[in-house]
């Protein structure tokens, strides 16, 4: 009998559970009597493990953020922890053992043992190999830059140097935890992703998978919260020219409870999380500055939400029932246009908004923008981004990102009969790292 290295046993737990109404292959199950990966198939199969990689977003993103707000009656359904985080409280946000923070170090090991194992094996350095390996190098920089999303603070502030994660380079548990700084740590993500690009296939067989695409648009990303404009900007553009497409909203029904059907033409990288607490789609009620955002031919405004009774709430995700967390083309158009007019190239980034937003009006309806000044033509982008991407997982850290560059954006909401607020770069934008992460490991916690 084979024996089995420790480091794949956390993987050996967690073998491939696919999704129905995936395509073939991702239907396929595996070797239920394979016990040691060997073979290029039984590295794919770990990476297909959509349980531990697509479904692991941290939902503390969107929990966190201003997009909605809820009645105290709806919040009572939720955790002590979920009602904490809801109303921004110092500690105490995160219940122990499952939690953001073990799904994210769960797929982060998970990432690392097919990196590590791939590296160790016969296996010959063909495309398939390269194939699995730059899936592997992608997923971990993502959960990388989810984790420094949620617990560290907006790097634009200290450039970087203020604490970020532990990037757990190793797959050794006795080695000691320590927190990197958010400079490494996006570093790390981005040399990981920088690696997966030439690797990858232009498009993936299956969203579920990254694809060269999905590389470009996390690097997009990375280079934005960075407050590398002309990089981000870049990036961006590689990815659309690899996938430009995007919907007509006015081929889509209203009416149904979720127009847009799954791993539609937008979607480059399929990753989510389950609405649970306050974020459920029947308790969150969109903040009514969005809804008030929309030009009356907007047909944003009707797909992407429900009203109920004087309250609006969510339903345009791109991956129903479920919050889409991940890579779409609607994002990258958003990105390149805010890119282009931060290096002062105002028209070029109006022209890729318009490009968007006539895909977003009734048909005939658009009028292009014009703009020769640059803070105005930033804010009507910014604008936009807010009302296209409700409920992605990306308002916390735009609201990190923006308020270290002024924009002195205030949240509130209701909270046991009180209002209450969190201030412009309040210490409280990176959550606290759970307690019982903080006793196991000794790592310091964040500042309150």
């Amino acid at each position: 009998m084979k024996r089995i290295p420790i480091s794949f046993l956390p993987l050996l737990m967690a073998y491939v559970i696919m999704a129905a109404g995936c395509n073939k292959l991702l239907e396929e199950k595996s070797d239920q009597k394979l016990a040691v990966p060997s073979t290029i198939t039984d590295f794919q199969a770990l990476m297909d493990n959509f349980t531990v990689l697509n479904s692991s977003e941290p939902i503390s993103l969107e929990i966190s953020a201003d997009d909605y707000s809820t009645s105290d009656a709806d919040l009572a359904g939720s955790s002590e922890a979920q009602r904490r985080m809801y109303s921004w409280q110092k500690d105490y946000l995160f219940a122990p053992a499952n939690n953001d923070w073990s799904t994210t170090y769960r797929a982060v090991y998970h990432c690392g043992s097919v990196i590590s194992g791939l590296e160790s094996s016969q296996i010959p350095r063909d495309a398939a190999f390269s194939n699995v390996m730059g899936q592997a190098l992608v997923f971990r920089a993502k959960f990388y830059m989810q984790a420094m999303a949620v617990w560290g603070k907006s790097y634009l502030l200290s450039s970087g140097l203020d604490p970020g994660v532990p990037l757990r380079p190793s797959l050794n548990f006795n080695e000691a935890t320590v927190r990197a700084s958010l400079k490494e740590g996006y570093d790390q993500a981005i040399a990981g992703l920088k690696m997966a690009v030439p690797l990858l296939p232009v498009k993936s067989i299956h969203p579920y998978r990254p694809s060269r695409a999905a590389a470009y648009g996390l690097l997009a990303r990375a280079m934005l919260y960075t407050g590398r404009y002309m990089e981000a900007g870049l990036y961006a553009d590689s990815c659309i020219r690899l996938n430009d497409q995007l919907i007509d909203f006015n081929k889509l029904n209203a009416a149904d409870r979720y127009p847009f059907v799954l791993f539609n033409s937008e979607v480059i990288f399929d990753t989510y999380a389950a609405p649970g607490g306050p974020v459920v789609s029947t308790r969150a009620r969109v903040n009514p500055r969005i809804i008030e955002a929309y030009q009356p031919n907007d047909l944003r405004k009707t797909l992407f939400f429900t009203q109920t009774n004087g309250n609006y709430f969510f339903k345009g995700t791109y991956h129903q029932p479920l919050l889409f967390f991940g890579i779409a083309t609607d994002e990258m158009y958003l990105i390149l246009a805010e890119c282009l007019v931060r290096t002062n190239q105002v028209q070029r980034g109006l022209a890729v908004l318009d490009k968007l937003l006539v895909s977003r009006f009734k048909t005939g309806t658009y009028r292009p923008l014009v703009s020769t000044d640059a803070e105005f033509a930033l804010q009507l982008v910014l604008d936009e981004r807010r009302k296209e991407l409700v409920m992605r997982g990306l308002r916390w850290i735009d609201l990190k990102r923006l308020n270290a560059q002024g924009a002195n954006i205030l949240v509130s909401r209701g909270f046991n009969g009180q209002t209450v607020s969190l201030l412009p770069n309040d210490l409280r934008y990176a959550l606290p790292i759970p307690e019982d992460i903080i006793q196991l490991s000794g790592i310091p916690q964040n500042e309150r």
